[in-house]
């Protein structure tokens, strides 16, 4: 039971990031039924029976006796929004689920991502490094990753999981890279 209550959890926390916050006429005690569809709209999740809705609520209460979501009234409206502490947990769902699209067809265009972390953050540039392998893109040298998919996305909810500026993290795209053989055997193209 405590698996379906976690990917509740991550449900809510991620519509309520995607689509930053939530606004509900406040005309019903009942307003989690109300906001439901708002934040279910924007994820592909089915509620098909009551007890799920139930479910649903339940996990929607805790999460705000928890200090995860912010319930506001102003007037006859209701705004549901993440709290600091709630924002950082949907981002590490979104993190953790985070995958790279491959396209049916190659474009014959090599991402190339840099990076260059300080000594100082060598926790931060461990962990970035784990993810981009996680995410099955191919070692050039020790911060230099190639993918033939785009991956800017992915890139962007990285660069702010990580705190990463511009100057930190960058994309580069290129047409050729000599040698590419090893490459293009791993990527299977």
């Amino acid at each position: 039971m405590r698996g379906r209550t976690n990917e509740i959890t991550k449900l809510i926390l991620k519509g309520i990031l995607i689509t930053g916050g939530v606004v509900v006429a406040a005309t019903s005690p009942y307003f989690v039924s109300r906001a439901l569809p708002q934040i279910m709209r924007h994820i592909s999740w089915k509620m098909e029976t009551k007890r799920r809705k139930k479910k649903f609520s339940a996990t929607f209460n805790y999460l705000k006796n928890k200090g995860l979501i912010n319930i506001e009234y102003r007037g006859a409206q209701i705004y549901i929004s993440l709290t600091p502490k709630g924002k950082k947990l949907a981002n590490k769902y979104q993190i953790d689920d985070l995958k790279i699209k491959k396209p049916k067809k190659w474009d014959k265009k090599w991402r190339i991502l840099i990076f260059d972390i300080k000594d100082r953050d060598k926790m931060k540039r461990e962990a970035l490094r784990g993810k981009i392998k996680e995410l099955g893109l191919f070692q050039l040298q020790k911060s230099v990753w190639i993918c033939p998919y785009n991956f800017q996305e992915e890139m962007n909810i990285l660069r702010e999981f990580f705190r990463l500026t511009g100057a930190e993290m960058k994309m580069i795209i290129a047409y050729d890279i000599e040698n590419d053989y090893e490459a293009r055997k791993f990527f299977k193209i």
